[in-house]
């Protein structure tokens, strides 16, 4: 039997409810209303940071709220993804990262102090950036085609990296074609790029940003393109698929990505914003320029998109045996 004093507290349960809800859907509505801010795990300056400061530009002029910018670098961006894991999922904190943080970190790092899929939600994914196949301007391979057979002839090769995307990029590569080859890390691709001019390094899978100069500079020769789609700075250069090597693309896209719990509303009222930017043509124009591509994808896409990277870098990183650090 329900009793009178159940029915009391439930309509004032009821009442309590009905009587927060306006105030916190009027919050949302009024999104935002007050400055924002991104994180972003590169210092200033950086192609990551050059990158996001154009679209949060952008996304202030939108939004007419500023998005402020706080660098955070440091462990592979972890420390930015940590600091947005653990805010208040208000709206008012949002992460902009690469994929290759989001679904490499989880495979190359132990003791995560947050999950890439659990705390965060993403908004968007708004730009992809080509990595390419170089060797050195004076080398005799010619082709993506002729680096293959050479590759695959020798029993040992010798080839650099700079990052996360490098050395999952080259490894899948590897796995694919068929060869052995001993992996060089350096600190930046300007570092490596004196050994990859004069043949120390066979060759290198290279962040399209840096390497369109120093191919258009003649120190560098393309072979093939990571992406989908040629270098905007390269149009020349074949995709890997086009080359021969079927179905290949890996290459890191850029997200926006809120707190775990953060309204969907919010998250859905950036993604738009966010996809608006990335679709005009003075988008377009800049991402070029930093050899980049504009993705208009929604917050649902990007998940999707992440996920099915951490389906294809998980089997890379065991058959490699990389071990975490």
């Amino acid at each position: 039997m329900i009793r009178r004093r159940d029915l009391l507290l439930g309509a004032g349960a009821a009442a309590a409810g009905l009587g927060a809800a306006p105030g916190n859907l009027f919050a949302q509505q009024n999104y935002p209303s007050r400055p924002t801010r991104a994180l972003i795990g590169f210092p200033a300056g950086s192609g990551a940071d050059i990158l996001g400061r154009y679209f949060t530009t952008k996304l202030g002029e939108l939004s007419g709220q500023s998005v402020i910018v706080e660098n955070k670098p440091g462990a592979n961006s972890n420390i930015a993804a940590g600091i947005v894991a653990k805010a208040k999922p208000d709206g008012y904190t949002m992460l902009f990262i690469a994929n290759s943080n989001m679904a490499g970190s989880r495979f190359l790092f132990k003791d995560l102090p947050f999950d890439t899929v659990k705390d965060f939600v993403p908004a968007c994914s708004f730009a992809q950036i080509a990595f390419v196949a170089v060797v050195g301007a004076k080398s005799p391979i010619k082709t993506f085609q002729e680096l293959n057979a050479y590759l695959k002839s020798r029993k040992q090769n010798v080839y650099g990296v700079t990052n996360q995307m490098a050395i999952i990029t080259t490894e899948y590569y590897r796995q694919r074609v068929g060869f052995e080859a001993t992996q060089v890390p350096y600190r930046t691709a300007p570092e490596a790029l004196p050994d990859v001019e004069n043949g120390t390094l066979d060759f290198m899978i290279m962040d399209g940003t840096f390497a369109a100069g120093a191919i258009k500079q003649g120190k560098l020769r393309a072979l093939a393109v990571t992406t989908s789609r040629r270098h905007p700075s390269l149009p020349d250069v074949p995709t890997m698929h086009e080359a021969g090597l079927t179905n290949f693309e890996l290459a890191p896209w850029w997200g926006v990505y809120f707190p775990t719990r953060t309204p969907d509303d919010i998250v859905t009222k950036v993604g738009k914003w966010m996809n608006q930017i990335s679709a005009t043509e003075d988008a377009a124009a800049f991402l070029a320029r930093v050899g980049s591509f504009p993705l208009v994808e929604d917050g649902k896409t990007a998940a999707a998109r992440l996920q099915a990277d951490i389906n294809l870098w998980g089997p890379i990183v065991k058959a490699a045996k990389i071990e975490p650090q």
